[in-house]
Formats: C-alpha cells, sequence, structure tokens
C-alpha cells in the first residue's frame, strides 16, 4: 500500500503509516524511505545527542551542522541515487564492573541521523504489531511497568514456577536472513530494506583494521532496539502466545524487556514442556540460550513452604537490576520481595568511588556536590520500587562512608571529624532513599487466588 501523501511534517506522516498498519494487519508498506528527506532528517538533527564521541570520520555534531542544509542535502541525493552506504562504526571499549571491558559502537554523526529516521519509521509500523508482553524500547512503556506487570502475574494469578531465562549474546547473534525476512512482513519498500541491509553490514572499525560482520545488530546503533524487538517479536512472543500458551494445561504468562524476559507458569509440566521448545525454537533462528543462566525454579505463593518441606532454601531470580524473591507483607501474607540485585549493587559503589577517587583533588566539594546529589537521585529513581527500601538505605549508607573517606584523603590531615561531617551533611543534604514506583498502591483491591 502506497503511503505518499502531503503532509507538513514527519510526525504526520509516520500517523499515515501506522494508520496503514493498524487498518490491516497483512498490509506491507511499499513507500516509506521517501520520508528521509531534507526537512524529515532536520528534525531526524534535532533529535541528536550533543557532545557526543564522533565516529571514524572525526566529524563532531557541532561540525556536520555548521553545514546542515548542504550535508543533508548531497546526503538525501546519495540515497536517492543509492550511493550512500553507511560508515564502518568505531569501537571503543569502556570498564565493567568485573574488571572486563565492554566494546561499544560509535556511529558517525550522519549515519545517526539516518538512523532515527529509520527507526521512527520502523517504530510507525510496527508498534501496531507489538504484543503487551514487551516493554522494553517501546514509546509509553519502560522497566518499571514491566516490573509492576510481574508483580500482577505473580500475586493476582496461580503462578507456581518461573523459568528464569538468557539468550546468549542476543544483540550479536541476530541472523541477518532472518531479520530481512521478517522486515519483509511489513515492508515491501526495497530501497528501505536495502538501508536497512547496509546498516546490518557495515562493520566496524578497531585500532586501525575494519572488521566485517555477517550476524548482530549494528554496534551503539540507534535502530538496534527496534531491530531486536521485531526480532524476538516474530521468534519469541507470537510464539509464546499464540502456541505455547494454547498447549499449556494451566497459567502461563511472559514479561519481556528486550532480549531479558521471565516466563511464570502454574504446573511443572507446563514449565518443562515451555522450557524444552523454547530451547528449539531459539536455536532454530540462530540464537542460543546460555544454559548456565536458564533454569526453572519453583516461585510462587507457596515456594517458601515446599523449600523448608525439603529443608532447602526458597529460589530466587533476576529481572531488570533485583533480585525477586518470595516475602511476606505485615500481615505475614505472601507478597513479591525485590531488592538491589547484588552485582547491581556492588557494581554502582564501585562506579561512585573511582568518580570520587577521580574528582576528589581537583575541584572543591562544593563543585561537584550538585553532581552527587544527581547521581543519587538517579539510582534512587531506577531502585526506589515497593518492597526495595533496605537496598535504598544501604546504598544511601554506603555512598555516604565513601564521601566521608575520600574527603579525608583530600591531605594528610583529616578534613572532616565525624561530627564536622554531618554537620556539612544537614547544611547541604543529599537525597535520601524513597520509593518512586510504588506497585502496591491496589494492594489491597487485589484478590486473592488460593
Amino acid at each position: 500500500m502506497d503511503c505518499t501523501r502531503d503532509s507538513s511534517t514527519m510526525t504526520t506522516k509516520l500517523s499515515l503509516i501506522t494508520e496503514v498498519a493498524r487498518g490491516d494487519k497483512k498490509a506491507k508498506i511499499n513507500n516509506a524511505v521517501y520520508l528521509l528527506d531534507v526537512p524529515n532528517l532536520k528534525e531526524c538533527f534535532d533529535l541528536l545527542k550533543r557532545n557526543k564521541a564522533s565516529g571514524i570520520d572525526g566529524v563532531s555534531v557541532e561540525e556536520y551542522e555548521r553545514d546542515l542544509d548542504g550535508n543533508l542535502e548531497r546526503l538525501v541525493a546519495s540515497m536517492k541515487r543509492q550511493a550512500y552506504k553507511p560508515q564502518p562504526v568505531r569501537r571503543v571499549y569502556i570498564p565493567k564492573a568485573n574488571g572486563k571491558l565492554r566494546p561499544l559502537g560509535i556511529p558517525s554523526v550522519e549515519d545517526k541521523v539516518v538512523q532515527i529516521g529509520i527507526a521512527r519509521i520502523l517504530n510507525a509500523i510496527y508498534e501496531v504489531d507489538f504484543l503487551e508482553v514487551s516493554y522494553g524500547f517501546r514509546p509509553m512503556r519502560s522497566c518499571h511497568q514491566a516490573l509492576e506487570r510481574l508483580d500482577q502475574i505473580i500475586m493476582t494469578k496461580h503462578i507456581n514456577h518461573v523459568i528464569d531465562a538468557d539468550i546468549k549474546g542476543f544483540f550479536d547473534n541476530v541472523n541477518h536472513a532472518w531479520m530481512m525476512k521478517f522486515l519483509g512482513h511489513r515492508i515491501s519498500d526495497p530501497n528501505l530494506l536495502r538501508l536497512i541491509g547496509r546498516f546490518l553490514r557495515n562493520g566496524y572499525m578497531d585500532e586501525g583494521m575494519l572488521f566485517a560482520v555477517d550476524k548482530g545488530t549494528p554496534q551503539g546503533g540507534i535502530i538496534s532496539p527496534i531491530l531486536a524487538n521485531v526480532y524476538l517479536h516474530y521468534v519469541l512472543d507470537l510464539w509464546f502466545e499464540h502456541r505455547m500458551k494454547a498447549q499449556c494445561k494451566g497459567v502461563a504468562e511472559m514479561v519481556r524487556y528486550a532480549d531479558d524476559f521471565v516466563i511464570c507458569v502454574q504446573y511443572k509440566e507446563d514449565a518443562t514442556l515451555i522450557h524444552e521448545q523454547l530451547r528449539d525454537r531459539i536455536e532454530g533462528f540462530g540464537l542460543e540460550l546460555a544454559e548456565d543462566k536458564t533454569r526453572i525454579i519453583g516461585f510462587g505463593r507457596y515456594s517458601v513452604q515446599n523449600a523448608m518441606s525439603k529443608d532447602e532454601r526458597p529460589e530466587v531470580f533476576n529481572f531488570l537490576g533485583f533480585t525477586h524473591y518470595a516475602g511476606k507483607s505485615k500481615k505475614g501474607n505472601f507478597l513479591l520481595g525485590r531488592m538491589t540485585e547484588r552485582k547491581k549493587m556492588y557494581a554502582k559503589l564501585k562506579e561512585m568511588k573511582l568518580w570520587l577517587v577521580k574528582i576528589k583533588n581537583k575541584t572543591k566539594v562544593k563543585d561537584w556536590w550538585n553532581l552527587l546529589k544527581a547521581k543519587l537521585s538517579g539510582h534512587y529513581r531506577y531502585y526506589g520500587v515497593s518492597g526495595n527500601t533496605r537496598s535504598l538505605k544501604a546504598f544511601h549508607h554506603h555512598v555516604v562512608s565513601l564521601v566521608y573517606k575520600w574527603l579525608n584523603r583530600r591531605s594528610h590531615m583529616k578534613s572532616f571529624s565525624w561530627e564536622s561531617f554531618k554537620i556539612y551533611i544537614n547544611r547541604h543534604p543529599l537525597p535520601t532513599p524513597r520509593v518512586y514506583h510504588n506497585f502496591y498502591v491496589n494492594f489491597g483491591c487485589r484478590r486473592e487466588c488460593y
């Protein structure tokens, strides 16, 4: 179906594509690449973050902007004659909490602009197709909504088992042939598909050497999240919702955030069936389950009693940075408990320590105190969920202790006694832990299933 119409803004044109996609679930968009014109790419450029590292061409956002119209006109002209090819991304390495290095890809400014445009088109097409189980990198959806949905499933449904699954190196192993086939279900525009294919294959530069790729999504690519959602929509979401749930005798629900997902099941035989078929399903599309991180655990209202009867500790699982466990409310009823995942806590504290070491002698305390407050607030805004108060307080305590420790290492003489430090804290208070995401607001309205 042709979506070309007169319109003044990219947003309006995208809404027309969405209407077509929503109106006919089998419709294929055969003219969308026209949206990558100068006015619309200028909108995409405005969405770029400034002060970011440049790609292999060394061109910064500010430099590209100096002749923005001319640069975009040349870019569009090259795309029209099919001469545009994305540059290989520049690979850099950033330290991880475990001491290892994480590879990171940095595309050129021009390639980022094109990717933003493509991502907006793909979102307009596929957002109406994506299922409720998917929460990652979607408009008006967040990780906290995924956590709340998981809470609702476990607290209000007959859940006794959880499949804690992990796809090994998902973003590095996406099969290109399957990716293009999935895109072909909704897109018949050969120019748009060719452009996406070039981004998938553009490779990366590492220490002056060019490395080709034959699988995976673009490193550091803005289109990688939406491509990942398209891939897992066909590989995982539709398969689970339409095939596996129909085979289960009891309740079976999934919550997915990008490639991180958990499946909650009522009966053990259903959990075993899903686990076995999940492995085959994933491998059939060029992916692999991390066997050491994928397991079926007993989890739910009776998991504590069942574990105690076997003289075992109740099992827990991790999802989106939180360890989930079987807890109790103040009245002694079952309650899904959450705490900050231990390795995430250690990583955040190590990151804070390294930052304090870096700035402690370079600037005055008053110059970095507000940044410290911002770092604490950012931590609380993510990890400040119902049931996690103890972890938040522990983090606050450790950070305050680190600050006191490193302030006193600014010279051979102590800068603060503990008493004077407390006076300073009272005068310049740090953010205190609080719950930003309350999943228990409607807890009193929930119906007990058992």
